[in-house]
């Protein structure tokens, strides 16, 4: 059930990081919103399922280098065997909020071109989603993926800013209209991509399994 290994390295020439932040698979700390509907086991193996789909996206897109920001620590074995599926380089993400964590992935990305930022809370990303928002940076300042919450599942900054990042109110409706702000505020050349969802919410768990309805057995504790 889980999604296959890949072996591809090429990248498309655009040499954009990917910089995936993520939480262990842990019950109790993962997807905690959802424990009420999945328990706390069923929420931390709907997030082994989230992060191993995530970074399989992000490295069959091939954009650049990924890195995946682990929290709360490198050693979790499902982190390990996220290596499995090609090249990726673990770090444990630092202490701080959201904004702090985000800022420290993009000035941590091994290039220099400039950063792709996102969760593992969104299954809707694909490789061509990713593909396109790197060939946007790659002549903007920043993208954004706007979430239909108000907030966004994809950042990208050709260069680290750290008042991108600040006095934001995150899990908030109103985290995506005031990055923007600041990107007018630096005077930025920006993109707004398609707007997406992500599974914070037992009904967003329901309409994901309106796409993945056999993940209803894994949050459920079925073997794969």
């Amino acid at each position: 059930m889980f999604p296959a290994t890949t072996n591809s390295t090429a990248y498309s020439g655009l040499e954009i990081g990917v910089a995936i932040l993520a939480k262990a698979p842990l019950p109790g700390l993962a997807k905690t919103r959802l424990i009420p509907r999945l328990g706390a086991e069923g929420a931390a193996n709907l997030q082994r399922w989230l992060l191993r789909s995530t970074v399989l996206t992000a490295l069959k897109a091939g954009v650049g280098p990924v890195t995946l920001w682990c929290a709360p620590d490198t050693r979790h074995p499902d982190f390990e065997a996220c290596r499995a599926y090609g090249p990726l380089l673990l770090r444990q993400q630092p202490a701080g909020d959201l904004g702090e964590r985000m800022h420290a992935a993009i000035a941590g990305s091994p290039s220099s071109m400039g950063c792709l930022v996102i969760g593992t809370d969104c299954p809707m990303l694909t490789p061509g989603y990713l593909k396109h928002a790197a060939e946007t940076l790659s002549q903007k300042d920043a993208v954004l993926a706007p979430a239909e919450d108000g907030g966004y599942v994809l950042i990208g900054l050709r260069r680290s800013h750290p008042s991108v990042f600040s006095q934001i109110d995150w899990g908030s409706d109103r985290v995506m209209r005031q990055t923007r702000l600041r990107f007018e505020l630096q005077g930025w050349i920006w993109e707004k991509l398609e707007t997406l969802w992500d599974i914070d919410r037992p009904e967003d768990y329901e309409r994901l399994l309106d796409t993945y309805p056999e993940i209803d057995v894994l949050a459920s504790g079925g073997k794969t």
